[in-house]
């Protein structure tokens, strides 16, 4: 079988020059009704794919969506030498014979998840060249933590001119440690797991991040005849192999775009159906809409329905490490809070610079003020359409979910942070009834 890497066809725009010559129109005042498909998790799926170098044996994950950062991840792995393929949902790859080359840089430099193969080139080959990663500028998002981890298992790590450079110090193979993180960082407890997968003897990872990504790459590995044990509490522990075999995996459900369409459903006081979903990851988010006022009723074991009603209360929300309210989530439910009665405050913890969609929102009537990383946000009888500029992935959900909302017409600039997470957001909210179209400022 010959492997390539295909190219996207529903994920339209993939860089700045791109989003400045598209625009999305949003007629406000549309109700929602149907059920929609949840695609599969972005976040877990980028690291699965980095996951699958640890093996020159072929790889079939599933349940892939069809992402501008997929795109970009394949790319970086072909870079590497690696061979992938997409055939409808599923990608193939194979990485039997992987170079030392550097991951490419303006590859890198947009995607921050593309770090994440450090991790398992150091614990296959026992060296990595990778450039310092890109991706929404929503914070410094620091590496010190997989290096911290990395050094800890025995590499040698050296930054210069942008690029990280590490070896093992000692042979062509990691060591096990037990390794503390200071801050239970999602990619940083990736990055050391799979180095950690085929070091030699057993490494514990203490205050490691326990999000349901981790618990799927966790998983992933275990698929490829890795021994990891407590993935998703607070403490790892990984029994390093001599080698990784050939798995087939399937990529749970995107739960932030779950909670994305959630909040559509309640922020236009519609009924909708979501499937496939895992409610248990879904919890904070649930529970904050319930607390608004909105009716979450699950159906089945992977099947919810959201019942928007016509009057919301004001919640606080402060963003945390799962299973705390999720950052991702952040900017989608303050759309949803410009609209319910009283004033709500939101802090964000986690990054510094995810707060920018406040400006974008107050220009469609929406009344919050901030200071710091602290916004209070004050309800409005009513948001109205407006053009906006997306900052950022979730920014962009944001905006559309209050052009959804507004009465009029919203237009939204920036479409390649949209294009980076959500897989046909566009058809999927039209399906639904939505009036939003794609349009081309150089046709008009």
């Amino acid at each position: 079988m010959t492997y390539q890497i295909s190219s996207l066809s529903t994920a339209p725009c993939s860089d700045e020059t791109c989003s400045e010559t598209e625009v999305l129109q949003v007629v406000g005042g549309a109700r929602l009704s149907g059920q929609v498909p949840i695609s599969g998790a972005k976040n877990s799926a980028l690291a699965l794919l980095a996951a699958s170098l640890l093996t020159g044996e072929s790889c079939e994950i599933s349940n892939v969506p069809n992402l501008v950062d997929i795109e970009r991840m394949s790319a970086i792995l072909v870079a590497l030498g690696a061979q992938v393929v997409r055939q409808g949902d599923r990608l193939i790859i194979r990485a039997e014979h992987i170079g030392y080359a550097s991951a490419p840089y303006e590859l890198v430099s947009k995607l921050r998840a593309s770090f994440f193969v450090i991790g398992s080139l150091m614990g296959r080959c026992g060296r990595a060249r990778v450039p310092l990663p890109g991706g929404c500028a929503i914070g410094a998002r620091p590496v010190d933590l997989h290096v911290r981890g990395l050094q800890a298992l025995g590499a040698e790590v050296h930054i210069e001119h942008g690029v990280v450079e590490a070896y093992c110090r000692s042979g062509d193979r990691l060591e096990g440690a037990r390794i503390y993180l200071d801050y239970p960082s999602v990619g940083a407890t990736e990055t050391i797991m799979m180095a950690a997968t085929l070091a030699r003897g057993q490494t514990i990872i203490e205050n490691a991040a326990q999000e349901p990504e981790i618990v799927d790459l966790a998983n992933f590995c275990i698929a490829m005849g890795a021994k990891i044990a407590g993935a998703g509490t607070k403490t790892i522990v990984i029994d390093g192999v001599p080698e990784l075999h050939q798995a087939r995996y399937a990529v749970i459900p995107d739960r932030i775009e779950a909670g994305t369409f959630m909040v559509a459903g309640a922020i236009t006081r519609s009924t909708i159906t979501l499937a496939p979903v895992v409610p248990a990851h879904l919890g904070a988010v649930i529970a904050k809409l319930q607390e608004i006022g909105v009716r979450v009723v699950l159906e089945g074991h992977d099947q919810l329905t959201v019942v928007g009603g016509q009057n919301y209360r004001c919640a606080d929300i402060e963003t945390l490490p799962f299973p705390g309210f999720p950052t991702d989530m952040q900017a989608q439910f303050m759309a949803l809070l410009t609209l319910c009665e009283g004033n709500s405050v939101i802090k964000e913890t986690v990054f510094e610079n995810r707060l920018q969609h406040v400006a974008e929102l107050n220009r469609m009537g929406a009344n919050i003020k901030l200071k710091g990383n602290v916004a209070v946000v004050s309800g409005v009888p009513a948001l109205s359409g407006a053009p906006v500029r997306a900052t950022d992935l979730r920014a962009s959900a944001a905006l559309v979910l209050a052009g959804l909302a507004a009465q009029g017409i919203t237009t939204i600039k920036g479409l390649h942070h949209l294009d980076r997470g959500y897989e046909n957001i566009d058809h999927k909210l039209r399906v639904l009834g939505a009036k939003l179209y794609r349009l081309s400022l150089n046709n008009g």
